[in-house]
């Protein structure tokens, strides 16, 4: 059984789990705390089986994306074969057989990581693809909190209201994009989505704060407790 309190030797993963363990400051400031925005491209959609093939990194710093600080990684799977999401992110089997090896890129991201809200659009795939990399190298669980730009859409464009259809979605990148204006470049790569959710992360952090200053009592600046934080929850085995 694998535990979130793994005793590993290891002070990158000890400073990880501390990290999770420590209180949350939710009533500073909201861009005084730390957010990173991440995006994967894999070679599949089946947590478990397929696998990371790139992952790219931003990381936000008093409202701005900070360029000077984003990451990306080509993540070496020798056993990578074209798959149908290859056509989509373009990543051929031989650019992974050329990639870093993972458990070397964990080790550069996990210190990114650590301590930090991690921000994407549909975050919970991409959360469940790095939590099975961490359980396979390290034998410990991606903990972080995390803010899904798709859902913060939906409670913050009227386009994207909840309408009470059962089967309605959360929005794509692409419709949300749209709807912001924001220019769509380098889609379907870890790096250009990861700078898009980003983008619309902070643009509707924006819009939250002009709503709360707006208010005819109680005007503040946002806080953490005004976003749609959650934890990465694996999903259960099917029956």
């Amino acid at each position: 059984m694998i535990s979130l309190f793994h005793k590993s030797e290891s002070p990158m993963i000890q400073n990880y789990l501390a990290a999770a363990k420590s209180r949350r400051p939710w009533k500073i400031p909201l861009m005084a705390n730390r957010f990173v925005v991440l995006d994967t491209e894999t070679s599949g959609f089946e947590v478990g089986t397929d696998r990371i093939l790139s992952i790219a990194l931003f990381e936000i710093i008093n409202g701005q994306v900070d360029l000077a600080l984003s990451r990306k990684w080509v993540v070496f799977q020798p056993e990578s074969a074209p798959t149908a999401a290859t056509a989509i992110h373009g990543i051929l089997p031989s650019e992974t057989r050329g990639g870093t090896d993972e458990k070397k890129v964990l080790e550069e991201l996990i210190p990114l990581l650590t301590g930090a809200m991690v921000v994407g659009h549909h975050i919970g795939f991409d959360a469940a693809m790095i939590n099975e990399a961490m359980v396979r190298h390290f034998q410990v669980k991606f903990t972080n909190r995390i803010v899904d730009t798709a859902i913060m859409a939906t409670r913050e464009i009227v386009a994207f209201h909840q309408s009470g259809y059962k089967n309605q979605r959360p929005p794509s990148l692409d419709e949300v994009c749209s709807q912001l204006n924001l220019p769509i470049v380098a889609r379907h790569t870890a790096e250009g989505d990861a700078f898009l959710a980003a983008q619309i992360f902070l643009f509707l952090c924006g819009r939250i704060r002009r709503r709360l200053l707006r208010r005819a009592i109680h005007r503040r600046d946002p806080r953490l407790r005004d976003l749609p934080i959650g934890r990465f929850r694996q999903p259960r085995a099917a029956l």
